[in-house]
């Protein structure tokens, strides 16, 4: 526990090491949603970020992909002048899982919501300030 006397690098790490346990804590409720959907935690991943880059090895990548497909969540295409280039889109049911997994996932925690309401208004505060990434 820091004191006010501690360094701000002090502070921080303590603020992360909460929230990385409460993140860890709270996987149940994240398996939870997801298994309401079906989804692994990478097949979740995936319908968020079909169109970005993934940061994984490609074999990852294309077992998720084929299990998105298996689901009927995403599908193959080719790029059009170029058979070589193989693309990856959500179908119309993907685009509709991926909005209910949003919905679901966006719903907090039983634990956030124990929190009194002064203590959730100086998080929300102080998470405001922290650089923002959708899924």
């Amino acid at each position: 526990m820091v004191g006010p006397s501690s360094t701000k690098a002090a502070l921080a790490a303590e603020v992360w090491q909460r929230m990385f346990a409460f993140l860890i804590d709270t996987e149940p409720h994240r398996s939870q949603v997801l298994g309401r959907h079906d989804l692994t935690p990478n097949d979740s991943r995936a319908l968020f970020a079909l169109a970005e880059q993934w940061g994984c090895d490609a074999s990852n990548a294309t077992w998720v992909v084929d299990r998105l497909e298996k689901k009927g969540l995403a599908e193959r295409r080719s790029l059009a002048g170029d058979r070589r280039v193989r693309l990856v889109g959500l179908t119309p049911l993907g685009i509709k899982t991926r909005a209910a997994l949003s919905k679901d996932l966006d719903r907090p925690p039983p634990e956030l919501l124990d929190l009194d309401r002064a203590d959730l208004e100086a998080l929300r505060n102080a998470t405001r300030k922290l650089p923002q990434r959708r899924r």
